[in-house]
């Protein structure tokens, strides 16, 4: 999923990082990554650690983790469940929400009609086979990420979903085909959380804490509004042009409240080692988070020149390449 923020590109050297840091086995660590996103972090930690944490207070990213950190069930269960699901969106048709109000039909081109109507009748069949008992909440949550990466390379998009194109673009014409979002099954006890993450923190305790909160006014529930209505299909009436959901502000994406929302969040921490990851593009400066991070135990910090994220080719952009920090707390 092409994602504001992604640390796909980063997250061995943030794995590297971590390692090298702490005095600790990982092994023997609780790993919590308070604002998950598409779990790549916690995903790369996952195999090495005993225990991953994981929140996010966006719901889809909450479904995300749900499948990637917590699901252990039968793999050769999960093919099955795909070719089933693949096989009623191809024999049935179940126009709904997606089609009503966010196709070429609504005037809401996102997806093309033919895939909007398939996204509903996935949707709808998800929700059934739940309520039938026919899956569990775990193959629940597996394929309701299926779904959703499935359905977010075919959006006619710019990445987000801001704005739909004027104009259906090459990739969004491919019809679609619901493809598994494999999972790595282990024995651990994760925990996956859907929380604010400054209340969170103060009921949880580890080892490890790995901070990736937004850093600039861009809402991550504006930028991914349809991510939460597949994910939710609820029934709401969407709003003007692009058909936004009410969406949660963030104090982390407003400039005056962000620096009491770190600080706050850094106190009230029970975690041996706090790493967070910040670029120089974001709303609190370097010495900002230096200056909190240094009242609250041994600060230091590690800097990668990083590729900045485009969501539109065609936008003029103040620079290609950020730095991107790791700043770093020890207790």
């Amino acid at each position: 999923m092409n994602y504001i923020g992604s640390k796909l590109k980063l997250s061995s050297f943030i794995f590297d990082e971590v390692k090298n840091t702490i005095k600790m086995d990982l092994k023997d660590c609780v790993f919590c990554d308070l604002f998950s996103g598409t779990s790549i972090v916690a995903r790369t930690f996952k195999p090495y650690i005993k225990q991953v944490i994981s929140n996010d207070i966006e719901f889809y990213s909450f479904v995300l983790a749900k499948n990637y950190i917590g699901n252990n069930f039968d793999k050769n269960r999960a093919d099955l469940l795909i070719k089933e699901l693949n096989q009623v969106i191809l024999k049935t048709s179940l126009k709904g929400f997606i089609y009503d109000n966010y196709s070429e039909f609504a005037n809401r081109q996102y997806f093309t009609n033919e895939n909007a109507t398939k996204i509903d009748t996935a949707r709808i069949t998800i929700e059934k086979w739940l309520k039938n008992s026919y899956i569990n909440n775990q193959e629940y949550y597996f394929l309701l990420t299926s779904l959703l990466e499935s359905a977010d390379k075919l959006a006619n998009t710019a990445s987000v979903y801001g704005a739909f194109l004027k104009k259906i673009k090459k990739s969004a014409l491919k019809d679609l085909v619901i493809e598994k979002a494999d999972f790595l099954p282990t024995n651990q006890n994760n925990l996956v959380f859907n929380k604010n993450a400054n209340e969170l923190i103060k009921t949880i305790k580890g080892d490890i804490l790995y901070l990736d909160p937004p850093y600039n006014s861009r809402e991550y529930g504006a930028n991914y509004h349809l991510l939460n209505t597949i994910a939710k299909y609820d029934e709401f009436i969407p709003k003007g042009k692009t058909g936004l959901r009410d969406y949660i502000r963030s104090n982390w994406c407003k400039k005056a409240k962000v620096y009491d929302e770190l600080e706050e969040l850094i106190k009230n921490a029970n975690f041996k080692y706090i790493f967070l990851s910040y670029n120089d593009e974001g709303l609190l400066s370097f010495d900002d988070i230096k200056n909190i991070f240094s009242k609250y135990g041994e600060y230091s910090y590690i800097s990668k020149d990083y590729q900045r994220f485009k969501a539109d080719s065609n936008r003029v952009q103040k620079q290609n390449n950020t730095i991107e920090y790791l700043h770093i707390l020890s207790r």
